[in-house]
Formats: C-alpha cells, sequence, structure tokens
C-alpha cells in the first residue's frame, strides 16, 4: 500500500508503466490503498490483535444466521428488485418511523444497496456535477474523500473543533457558490462523537440557505452510550427533500461482511440513485436481504443490549489504553477510540508499525483520516471480544 505521508506497506511494482496504464493514467492512480484494509493485512502478517478495521470477532444473532441459511435454502439466490425486496424496503420504512421518525415511502424513496459504502457512492454520483465542491469534517472517514473525487467533486476539508464539536465560522467560510453538498457522520468514525440538534439546527440552516444537499452516514446509530440520544438530520424540519440518509445492518447486527445497506431520501434524490445503483452494482445479496428482514424484527431488548455490550468493551480498551500512557477520551457513540499519542515521540505511522512488529496490537494512523495532519493520532476499534480486548491491554502494557 502506498501512503503519501510516510511509505506504509508495500511499494506496488507497476508493470504497466511502459504499457497502456502508463499512457493513459486513470482516477485510481491518484488514490493511496486504504490504511485501515492495510492494517488488518499488517496484523494478519504479524500475528498481531487487530484492532484497527472495525469488524466484530463474535458472531451475529443466531436468528440471523438460520434466517441467511433458510433464505438459500428457500431459493432466494436470483436478483432481488434492483432497488431492494419489497418486503425489506417495508421493513425498514417502518423501523425508520418508529426509531429515526421520518416518513419513506417504500416503494419510491427507499434503495437497498451493497453496504453504507455503495450508498454513499451512488448518492454522491447523483447529486454531484464535476467541479461542485463538498463539505467534508475533519477528521473523517477515509473513503470520503476519494468518494469525492471520483464523484468530479473538489473536497473542502473543514476541520471541527479540538472537542470535535462544529466551528460554526469555519464552516460558514467554507461554503461558496460552487458548495453542493454537505457529508456529515454521526455517531461518528473515528472521534466517536455524536452532533448535539444544535449542531444539526445549524447545518440544517447551512443547507437551506446555500440550497445545500446532505449525504449523512448514521451506521452507527444504535450504538451510544451515557444516555445519549441519536438524532437524524433528516428528521429535522426543512431537511425532508434535501437529505440523503445512509445506514446499514453491518455494525448494528455484527454483519460487515453481508453488504447490505440503504440510502432514504426523498422521491427526486430517490430516482436519481436508483440510476446510478443499477448501473454499479444491480443489486445488493438476494438471501441476505431475506436475513436482513429478520435482523428489522428483533426486539427493542436488543438494541439496548447492543449499546449495553459496546459500553462495557468501551471502558476495557479505555482503561488499557489510559493505563499504557494514552492521551484519549470515552468516545460518545460508534466502536472507536480515538488517541492522541504526542507523547510517545513517535509519527502515527512509525508507532502503527512499532505497535504491529513488537508489541503485537493494530491501530489506525491517525493521519488517513485528515487531509493533513493526524500525524499525533491513533485509532483502535473494541469491536471485539472482551478476552481479545483484555489480551490486547495485557500487550499494551509493555509500552507503560
Amino acid at each position: 500500500m502506498k501512503h503519501a505521508r510516510s511509505g506504509i506497506g508495500r511499494t506496488q511494482k507497476t508493470a504497466a508503466k511502459e504499457g497502456l496504464f502508463a499512457k493513459h493514467p486513470s482516477r485510481a492512480d491518484t488514490f493511496t490503498e486504504s490504511v485501515i484494509r492495510e492494517m488488518t493485512r499488517l496484523a494478519l502478517a504479524h500475528n498481531a490483535i487487530n484492532l484497527a478495521q472495525g469488524f466484530p470477532d463474535f458472531p451475529c444473532p443466531e436468528e440471523l444466521k438460520t434466517a441467511a441459511s433458510v433464505a438459500v435454502r428457500d431459493n432466494h439466490n436470483q436478483y432481488a428488485i434492483t432497488w431492494g425486496a419489497k418486503n425489506l424496503r417495508d421493513a425498514l420504512s417502518a423501523r425508520v418511523k418508529t426509531f429515526n421518525g421520518m416518513d419513506f415511502d417504500p416503494e419510491t424513496e427507499i434503495t437497498v444497496t451493497c453496504g453504507s459504502t455503495e450508498a454513499m457512492m451512488a448518492s454522491m454520483l447523483a447529486v454531484i456535477r464535476p467541479g461542485d465542491e463538498v463539505i467534508v469534517p475533519e477528521p473523517f472517514y477515509e473513503n470520503y474523500g476519494p468518494d469525492a473525487e471520483i464523484s468530479g467533486a473538489v473536497p473542502k476539508y473543514v476541520p471541527l473543533a479540538a472537542d470535535f464539536s462544529i466551528n460554526e465560522e469555519a464552516w460558514k467560510k467554507a461554503v461558496s457558490r460552487k458548495t453542493r453538498a454537505i457529508i456529515l457522520n454521526t455517531p461518528n468514525n473515528p472521534t466517536g462523537k455524536i452532533f448535539t440538534r444544535g449542531e444539526l439546527a445549524f447545518i440544517r440552516d447551512l443547507c437551506v440557505d446555500h440550497n445545500l444537499v446532505a449525504l449523512t452516514d448514521e451506521i452507527y446509530e444504535h450504538i451510544v452510550y451515557d444516555g445519549r440520544k441519536h438524532i437524524s438530520l433528516g428528521s429535522l424540519d426543512g431537511m425532508e427533500d434535501r437529505t440523503v440518509t445512509i445506514g446499514s445492518f453491518s455494525k448494528t447486527y455484527s454483519v460487515t461482511g453481508w453488504r447490505v445497506g440503504y440510502a432514504l431520501a426523498d422521491a427526486d434524490l430517490t430516482s436519481r440513485i436508483r440510476k446510478i445503483h443499477d448501473f454499479l452494482t444491480v443489486g445488493a445479496p438476494a438471501p441476505l436481504q431475506q436475513a436482513a428482514v429478520t435482523a428489522l424484527s428483533l426486539p427493542g431488548s436488543y438494541y439496548l443490549g447492543l449499546a449495553e455490550e459496546y459500553n462495557r468493551k468501551r471502558h476495557i480498551l479505555y482503561n488499557g489504553l489510559k493505563k499504557a500512557g494514552f492521551s484519549c477520551e470515552l468516545p460518545e457513540g460508534a466502536y472507536y477510540i480515538f488517541t492522541d499519542i504526542a507523547g510517545f515521540g513517535k509519527s502515527d505511522v512509525d508507532f502503527a508499525r512499532y505497535l504491529v512488529e513488537k508489541i503485537g496490537v493494530a491501530a489506525v494512523p491517525g493521519s488517513s483520516f485528515y487531509h493533513t495532519g493526524g500525524e499525533t493520532k491513533l485509532r483502535f476499534t473494541f469491536s471485539k471480544l472482551d478476552g481479545t480486548l483484555e489480551e490486547a491491554c495485557r500487550r499494551l502494557e509493555k509500552l507503560a
């Protein structure tokens, strides 16, 4: 993997340097590989505990495994309707109305996608014209910058404040006549920040005043702590026809490999998204869509239990990191701890490599979440078994 700031990972041999690709460089040539996925590969190579990539090492609910198996046996193995199986869209419509306070017509306003990653890409391509600008709060999930560029947009990175709150003046200055959209991720990866109703109202006002579209990634909506509540930007007055709410089954139901997500938007936006989605992926996996219907039928106690489980894991990792000498705060939501490593005297990339090779724990260099900066940050995930986290903490004690 190439990394402009660090050189972390392997240097790819360009066999086609004197051939077709050298003569016709593609847009992909401007991107590095995913740092997060590269850290997983390094963890495997060094037999390290992977606290880099955010996927669970514990099983999904038994009901979902049974439902997926039954769906395959019942021959749900061919294409579903391109924008999603009807029973899944119906179930999503009911769930979102109850939990998020938003009404979507399952026939014209819901698109089932191959994960939230495709939902974001399809949405960007649907609303962006080449040369448009997109506001991306920084730090950000590493896909958002490339997503904007692939769609032809110019990403405008706007730093959050030191406490990850919104700096209103910075956001106001970032808006220009070319601005078309704002990307928002709440609860946030990598910071764990949950944007408040007041912050969301500020973003709403920006969107309304400047005729912007909000693309909101809300895949961690059920993983929140300390009595906090997730609020969907699209539920605010004035945002009904200018928000694409993106979700996924990956994190809530511990099925990151299923790649079933969705985009919720008004009929006009959805019509555009569906056209892009059709040509990107045709449709999400048919049997797993049926299993997703079962996921949405789980009782309210499941979601309470999910948050309680992650709260316990949050404290295990937090206590271990503090004991090892990391500077960090408990996240408000999601399942990551974003640490400051300035006291260790190494850059994020050097320290991440040292942790993998010498300590046996993988984390993500902070600079992968920034356009510029982040060299004093590392991100750890606690989406792991208690035993996995406890062993990682024991290994990290060597640092102290």
